[in-house]
């Protein structure tokens, strides 16, 4: 195995716990049922990742109203009440962040699908932002996770050898994206979890 001396993170889900529930869970009176057929049908994660792509979110927004009049009220709350959405730092995985970046042993970087109107919010509300080497934001370079090009940017922008670096997200589809580009994937579950994962790699924390 070649020696990892690189360490790339995903952010939202694995440093930082953002779920649109927080919000609709409420408006929805507390009827899951209806609040998912809302997600899967009006605001989906497709519609969302548009904006994590680049895609302005007032023209989305108002594209979605146009759709679906009906739920304006509750479209313009997606991103009109984003920031309710965002929960607090998922502490177990920024002890592991620091204790990589403390070692020194390793290149520790952000790769996120994320709009870059909502991202500066994150930054002033996350001090550990600041600890990485770079962050390429999505919403930033006008493409998305799984897609190759932002990996490959990734790998150019910092120096990266594919087969020296370790990715950690949540979302599986995005980490197998990762393992054909060469890359070695850790779909984070907890931070329990990737801590084992990381000693695969010779990785003791």
């Amino acid at each position: 195995m070649n020696k990892i001396d690189t360490i790339i993170f995903d952010l939202g889900g694995v440093l930082i716990d953002w779920n649109p529930e927080y919000i609709f869970l409420d408006v929805f009176e507390g009827n899951r049922k209806k609040m998912q057929w809302f997600f899967d049908n009006i605001c989906t994660s497709d519609w969302n990742e548009n904006q994590d792509a680049g895609h302005p979110l007032a023209k989305a927004t108002e594209e979605r109203m146009a759709l679906f009049p009906e739920y304006k009220k509750e479209i313009e709350m997606f991103y009109g009440r984003w920031v309710e959405m965002l929960g607090g730092a998922i502490t177990g995985t920024v002890s592991i962040l620091k204790a990589l970046i403390d070692s020194k042993n390793y290149k520790v970087v952000a790769l996120t699908n994320w709009s870059a109107e909502t991202f500066p919010i994150a930054q002033e509300k996350f001090e550990f932002l600041q600890w990485f080497e770079g962050i390429i934001v999505s919403g930033e370079e006008k493409t998305r996770k799984p897609f190759d090009d932002i990996y490959n940017l990734t790998l150019e922008r910092f120096q990266i050898k594919a087969e020296n670096a370790i990715f950690i997200d949540d979302n599986l589809r995005n980490i197998e994206a990762a393992n054909a580009l060469g890359i070695h994937g850790i779909q984070f579950k907890s931070p329990a979890d990737l801590k084992q994962q990381l000693k695969n790699y010779n990785i003791i924390l």
